[in-house]
């Protein structure tokens, strides 16, 4: 179906109307003063025999040209289903003061920082991606988008704080996911969470309540965790042993099929996304047939002036 994109150009058509009004009157007023004459013999005599219908063919191939190109001016376009990739992975990463612990070298977070990079790049460009940051609280710092430099950017500025809530995390992350729009494909888009931690929740709902709502929504959960059983950090003051807690990171992946890591390769990170598959939405958008009309207006003013060269050694 072919709909104007700027519709109020199709205006431009009025005058080109006007002109071939105004060539239909003088056609007809034109025969009514012919037919004055009572002597018709007399009449082929003085005026031979002439174009007859042919003359009309290429004022009309000049109007239509006209036209053509007039409404080609409102920018003529037909809707088209453009698909759209839907696959969607959110990016958790723990950002709780136990990452600061230098077990991992340089840190815990800045390792997660740095597979988490390495991930980015090596997602297909087609994937949705999005960010979460977890501490006390969490958060969605950039919603799931396939402009790469945005995640990369907030990746660099992630900043430590007090407590971790796990659980909240994978409750955020699940958010994240729902606001991805349908865009014309059934259900919600395949999905998976990445989280990146040293383990231990100290606050918010719990890792196995998360794990549920997770399994729920058919999204699995794949861990990663980093730190050693020596990890300490300073805190007031005080150097405290963080341990990593394996145990609850390896359950949240078990429970919802995703997969648990305690490195961070990049063949591990690549695993997350191969099993993905893919969701194909569509989206309409307009295609722009401008040059059709264009086309045609230059095809038939050709045409006009070939048939009045040929038939009346003149242009129209």
């Amino acid at each position: 179906m072919i709909r104007f994109l700027q519709p109020w150009w199709l205006l431009a058509a009025l005058p080109v109307l006007a002109v071939a009004a105004v060539y239909v009157w003088r056609q007809w007023h034109k025969r009514r003063y012919a037919v004055r004459f009572t002597n018709v013999d007399l009449l082929r005599t003085l005026a031979p025999q002439g174009l007859g219908w042919r003359r009309h063919v290429s004022a009309a191939a000049l109007v239509l040209s006209m036209l053509a190109l007039a409404t080609a001016m409102a920018r003529p376009s037909v809707d088209t289903e453009v698909p759209l990739e839907r696959a969607t992975i959110v990016l958790a990463i723990d950002v709780s003061l136990s990452m600061q612990a230098t077990d991992v070298e340089p840190s815990r977070l800045s390792a997660a920082q740095e597979a988490a990079k390495q991930f980015v790049t090596q997602l297909p460009a087609s994937y949705n991606l999005g960010l979460v940051s977890f501490a006390k609280s969490a958060n969605v710092v950039v919603s799931p988008t396939k402009d790469r430099s945005a995640v990369q950017q907030a990746i660099d500025g992630l900043q430590l704080a007090e407590a971790t809530a796990t659980g909240e995390a994978v409750f955020t992350a699940l958010d994240a996911i729902r606001t991805v729009p349908t865009d014309g494909a059934a259900g919600p888009p395949p999905a998976r969470i990445l989280l990146l931690s040293d383990g231990y929740r100290t606050f918010g709902r719990s890792v196995e309540e998360a794990a549920s709502a997770a399994a729920t929504a058919n999204v699995p959960v794949s861990t990663i965790a980093f730190g050693t059983d020596e990890g300490v950090v300073a805190i007031a003051g005080q150097m405290q042993r963080v341990p990593v807690d394996r145990l609850a990171l390896a359950q949240l992946a078990e429970t919802t099929s995703g997969f648990f890591y305690e490195a961070a390769s990049g063949a591990e990170l690549r695993q997350v996304y191969e099993d993905i598959g893919s969701s194909i939405g569509r989206r309409t958008e307009p295609r722009e047939v401008t040059h059709w009309y264009t086309g045609a207006g230059l095809l038939l003013a050709l045409c006009a002036a070939g048939l009045s060269l040929l038939w009346g050694s003149r242009l129209p």
